[in-house]
């Protein structure tokens, strides 16, 4: 089960609808990389998961990080390699896909654009003032 921020729902992906592909990786392990596929890349058909409201699918779909992850048929995939064993790059892949997904459910906070007050409007007129007569008093002044 992935953990929800406290105002989303939880997401819990069931086993059966990741896929998982195995390849030859090019991280660490010596002489096992030339031997065994220890590269996990994770497929999640995203469009078509029961799971996942419709609410959540969009707020998911319109998340920048989230977004380049899918692909034009609605796969999201990720891939591993980061270990020398199958089974660490398999639990690392899920990981990365739950904390893509909690992290994408966070709400963006809007901005609320304030105004700035009459005085700081007043000291920052000032300040202009006065240092546009320091740079005054610093040019010629021609009574040669």
């Amino acid at each position: 089960m992935i953990p929800a921020y406290p105002y989303t729902t939880p997401v819990e992906i069931p086993a059966d609808e990741l896929r998982f592909t195995y390849s030859r990786s090019g991280g660490p392990g010596g002489q096992n990389v030339n031997k065994v596929a220890t590269r996990v890349t994770l497929f999640w058909d995203f469009n078509s998961s029961a799971t996942v409201s419709p609410a959540q699918k969009a707020t998911l779909a319109a998340h920048p990080t989230f977004r380049t992850r899918i692909t034009k048929d609605g796969l999201v995939v990720l891939h591993a390699q980061s270990t020398r064993s199958q089974e660490a790059n398999r639990d690392a892949a899920i990981a990365r896909l739950n904390e893509l997904i909690t992290t994408a459910l966070i709400p963006v906070k809007t901005r609320r654009p304030t105004k700035a007050t009459k005085g700081s409007q007043r000291r920052r007129a000032e300040a202009k003032k006065q240092r546009s007569g320091v740079k005054k008093s610093r040019g010629w002044r021609g009574d040669d």
